[in-house]
């Protein structure tokens, strides 16, 4: 079952991922969600739907540059061993870079709508899915999308985030 998008407030990280979506030629069809849903368990079960199917937007820093690293709600980013694949070191973003890099917060980050466009990396693991859902900006939206199109309106790079 898809909820259907709802008329809500206008904000403008949420404005401008839609702006994003609508100049990739996607329709935004945004939720609003009643409470924040900032984990992927939390949003799998508003939407009922699978861990799995939620696209987490994580923003590391490779070597000191933010990355943003979209995975799967099914598991963890392996940093250590995905830094050795990409020839350098992962940290975890602050909050400050998150914001700087992504013009988003924590909880609420799109894969869309930044400031200038941030290098990316998605999980291979959601191709596995039909749909897939990603925050659209804000702690309590997200958007439906699938693994194709993430990898184009991001331009990210297709890839494991663990050991296979």
């Amino acid at each position: 079952m898809t909820p259907e998008p709802t008329a809500a407030p206008s904000h403008a990280a949420v404005d401008r991922v839609a702006a994003a979506l609508a100049a990739d030629g996607i329709e935004p069809r945004i939720v609003w969600f009643d409470d924040a849903v900032t984990t992927a368990k939390l949003a799998a079960d508003a939407l009922g739907i699978e861990v799995g199917q939620i696209a987490n937007s994580l923003v590391f820093t490779l070597d000191d540059e933010p990355i943003l690293v979209l995975t799967s709600g099914a598991h963890r980013v392996d940093t250590e061993w995905l830094g050795a694949e990409l020839g350098g070191t992962i940290g975890r973003a602050s909050k400050e870079v998150v914001k700087a890099a992504t013009g988003q917060v924590i909880g609420g980050v799109a894969p869309v709508g930044h400031p200038a466009p941030v290098r990316t990396f998605v999980d291979v693991d959601l191709a596995g899915y039909d749909e897939v859902w990603a925050a659209a900006g804000h702690a309590k939206t997200v958007f439906p999308t699938t693994f194709d199109e993430l990898v184009r309106i991001t331009g990210g790079t297709p890839t494991a985030v663990e050991p296979r």
